[in-house]
């Protein structure tokens, strides 16, 4: 039964299941999707399954999203010491101002730039996704992916600074104010760390739940409150491998810090519960794609893969150096696997087109599961370009 759960883990599977399911039953019966997911529990209007979805287990997602970039900084990690990371870093840059300015080009030449609110669904790519297909396609050892891991993580770094700046909610217009109370949770996280308590529970318990708190009555998205609390967090002195997960009995041999815990408790809760959160946001008709499908699309894979290339390559070129065993024929292919963008740009998809721009989340959602379809664009373009051959 491990083994089975390892499995699903490993390649995601869950998450894939759970955009499947959305699109059958969304295809086959809308009226049925769209009362599962959005029908009211307990009598209260606004707690349903899409509201326990986005706005709590979310909240775990972006927390252990929020581990990695912490734990990249410790010594070993992949932004420690700096000079290792500073052309995968040009990447990142480029992977947002490229599919960025690829978003706002086509939009105005498709005439939808009513549509511009979208611009920041293309920007962050899908960690565990990207991290698979690099592996799948280049091998688990070959330094590319470390390259595609740092870049995605500072990737997705900048999306939820964009998520919680740029996407509040249209009907209800942020309220600063309330945001006290996200500082009081962070002040009672780092008195925690101070008063050196190691159980992680409990900073998710309480400086967890006011930082929730503070986001949602600022009418901010709440599933960003961990990203305030999880660097407060006590560390180990190093980082670990990302993604590489011990096995329990292995595991607790060893004595780990409440940020290592933190994820290794929560990783099979996350993973597993990636099939409501595809679920609940993925269904999406058939008949929905529209001329901003393929806009989302393009700017995810081409902008990526334009941005990645143009700004890592100019940097090789002027003397900031690729990881040993990569050269500049690596980058458009790290660029389009990239340019998976399915959990983060789905969430961003429901975030960016509210109320009167509503008709435009279904097709932009289609655009963000299409992106899936980089991997086979990237294999192909691999087996093209032959990289390491030339490397070589």
């Amino acid at each position: 039964m491990k083994k089975v759960i390892n499995l699903l883990q490993e390649f995601s599977l869950p998450l894939i299941f759970g955009v499947i399911a959305a699109v059958i039953v969304a295809n086959g019966n809308s009226h049925l999707y769209h009362e599962i997911t959005h029908e009211s529990l307990f009598d209260i209007s606004w707690f349903n399954m899409h509201f326990l979805v986005n706005e709590v287990f979310m909240v775990f997602f972006f927390g252990i999203a929020t581990k990695e970039i912490v734990e990249s900084f410790l010594k070993g990690g992949a932004l420690n010491p700096l000079k290792k990371a500073i052309n995968p870093l040009l990447g990142t840059i480029g992977g947002v101002v490229g599919p960025v300015a690829t978003f706002f080009i086509l939009t105005s030449f498709f005439g939808q730039t009513h549509l511009n609110n979208g611009w920041g669904i293309p920007t962050a790519t899908d960690i565990a996704l990207a991290w698979l297909a690099a592996k799948l396609i280049f091998g688990a050892k070959h330094p590319a992916i470390n390259f595609l891991l740092l870049l995605a993580i500072v990737d997705d770094a900048i999306g939820l600074g964009i998520i919680a700046i740029f996407y509040g909610d249209p009907s209800h217009p942020a309220d600063p104010t309330k945001l006290v109370y996200v500082l009081i949770g962070m002040l009672v996280a780092y008195l925690f760390r101070q008063k050196n308590i190691q159980k992680w529970p409990l900073y998710i318990a309480i400086p967890g739940v006011i930082s929730w708190y503070g986001l949602y009555s600022a009418h901010l998205h709440p599933a960003l409150a961990l990203v305030f609390i999880v660097p407060f967090l006590p560390s180990a002195n190093k980082a670990t491998a990302l993604f590489e997960q011990e096995d329990d009995a292995t595991y607790k041999k060893h004595k780990h810090s409440p940020l290592e815990d933190f994820e290794h408790q929560l990783k099979t809760f996350v993973d597993f519960g990636l099939f409501f959160f595809a679920f609940a946001n993925a269904g999406v008709e058939f008949s929905e794609v529209s001329s901003i499908t393929w806009i989302i699309l393009a700017s995810l894979i081409v902008g990526k893969m334009i941005g990645i290339t143009l700004f890592s390559g100019l940097g090789s070129l002027f003397g900031i150096p690729l990881p040993t065993g990569m050269t500049i024929r690596h980058l458009p292919i790290i660029g389009v696997i990239a340019g998976i963008g399915l959990t983060v740009a789905l969430f961003v998809s429901g975030a960016a087109y509210q109320g009167e721009l509503m008709f435009a989340q279904g097709p932009a959602k289609m655009g963000a599961l299409f992106s899936a379809g980089a991997f086979l664009l990237a294999f192909i373009m691999y087996k093209i370009l032959r990289p390491d051959h030339t490397a070589r």
